[in-house]
């Protein structure tokens, strides 16, 4: 990660685009809006996909879009879209309207207002641009029927034959949720677009991490977004009486899993990079009795890592490992595998135009990973795409203690809206 200074020179030719603002005040607005529905006693925001609250913040966003006399539309996988002028490939900003539980109000509701308000003042200046722009709320990027719905659908990566087995943690199913909203999720793949016609998709979002914030700086770019190998697995031993079954003699398959989160955090710290991350955030122990041998254990073991050699190296070996713990522990073991993406580097020419715009308004810079999953990630397998982080307080988010401030979000903005520029006047 590098600080890069403000640049003394400016461009003559871009003082047009230079002095055009957003209106800040408006765009907080929105916000505070928008953190209204979903909010939770705590102060936090739950809107997981297709629940109330995000129906209800569905309909908010689509009578922003059409107060602000874009053109709407919402595809087969429930994504939201406004369009400002035809014709051409299609510049998108956007991010995505659901939450995790009790989480906060900025994550991905920055990018999707950002990319609103930008859109607003553009239309209300009638400036004329080569291509088109458009805003993009995605569907399900949380992750209540296992992520990034509406991104995959978008750019193909949907597989028609998986949706039926997607389920909340309830156990409804997509299917149904999206039934119960007047939605056919297994038309979802008709929602794929055209790669060739994506001229650049740009998201604005709140860093979720402390990087910004600790070296002071209030633009980050983002060079690349995190790969993830989040894997389910089952340790299977044998119930037995808690007081009459030796120690030696007992099949504990939480023994296992203990192991397991013991020894995967060594092998992550001792031969993985300072980007590795494993966390084990899901633990189901049954028969889940005080006075029982644990007979089965159910984990969730999530990777990171932002190099494809390093992530890919660390399953192999975690998998490795796995086996081995239940071979010790005289247990059977399963492995599910729940999530799998790769590690995607964005596209240089964006990291420019951003980096150009900040300095341009004067504000210095740093380029820096995404460690999070981010809708751009998978725009960005087919279609070029790039990340603007604002400082998050205290690095928290997901949360209820999630913020950011209203200068930095009026500074994440004003680079949006000159990096839009840019990319839709070439």
């Amino acid at each position: 990660m590098t600080v890069r200074p403000v640049s003394a020179a400016h461009n003559a030719k871009a003082r047009h685009a230079v002095d055009l603002r957003v209106d800040a005040a408006r765009l907080g607005r929105d916000l505070e809006e928008l953190g209204a529905i979903g909010r939770t006693a705590e102060g936090g925001v739950s809107r997981p996909s297709w629940s109330e609250a995000d129906v209800q913040a569905r309909r908010w966003l689509q009578g922003r879009i059409e107060a602000a006399g874009l053109e709407p539309r919402v595809d087969a996988a429930g994504n939201i879209f406004g369009r400002w002028q035809s014709g051409g490939l299609v510049v998108m900003a956007g991010s995505h309207l659901d939450s995790v539980p009790n989480g906060g109000a900025f994550d991905g509701a920055l990018g999707v207002l950002a990319g609103l308000e930008c859109l607003r003042r553009i239309k209300e200046e009638g400036i004329q641009l080569r291509h088109p722009l458009e805003l993009v709320a995605f569907t399900d990027e949380e992750g209540a029927f296992g992520g990034f719905f509406g991104s995959y659908a978008f750019t193909g990566a949907l597989r028609p034959e998986e949706i039926p087995n997607l389920k909340d943690a309830t156990g409804l199913r997509m299917v149904d949720a999206m039934a119960q909203r007047g939605m056919d999720a297994m038309t979802a793949p008709a929602a794929f677009r055209d790669p060739k016609v994506v001229r650049a998709y740009v998201e604005l979002h709140i860093e979720q991490g402390p990087v910004l914030e600790t070296h002071r700086v209030p633009i980050g770019i983002v060079d690349a977004i995190v790969g993830i190998r989040r894997f389910g697995i089952t340790f299977r031993g044998r119930a037995d009486h808690a007081g009459t079954t030796p120690m030696p003699d007992r099949r504990d398959a939480l023994l296992g899993a203990a192991d397991l989160v013991q020894q995967g955090r060594k092998l992550v710290l001792t031969d993985g990079t300072p980007a590795s991350r494993l966390t084990v955030g899901v633990l189901k122990v049954k028969p889940g009795a005080a006075n029982i041998v644990p007979a089965e254990v159910y984990l969730t073991y999530e990777l990171r890592e932002v190099s494809a050699e390093m992530l890919r190296s660390l399953a192999v070996r975690s998998r490795a490992l796995i086996a081995d713990i239940a071979s010790a522990w005289g247990l059977t073991v399963s492995v599910e595998t729940i999530l799998e993406i790769e590690p995607v580097p964005l596209a240089d020419e964006i990291k420019e135009c951003i980096a150009a715009a900040a300095e341009e308004l004067g504000h210095t810079h740093m380029r820096l990973p995404a460690m999070a999953g981010h809708d751009a990630q998978v725009v960005g397998r087919v279609a070029k795409a790039g990340m603007i982080f604002v400082p998050s307080k205290d690095g928290r988010s997901h949360s209820p203690a999630e913020f950011t401030s209203d200068a930095d979000v009026e500074r994440g903005a004003n680079v949006l809206l000159l990096t839009l520029l840019k990319l839709a006047a070439q």
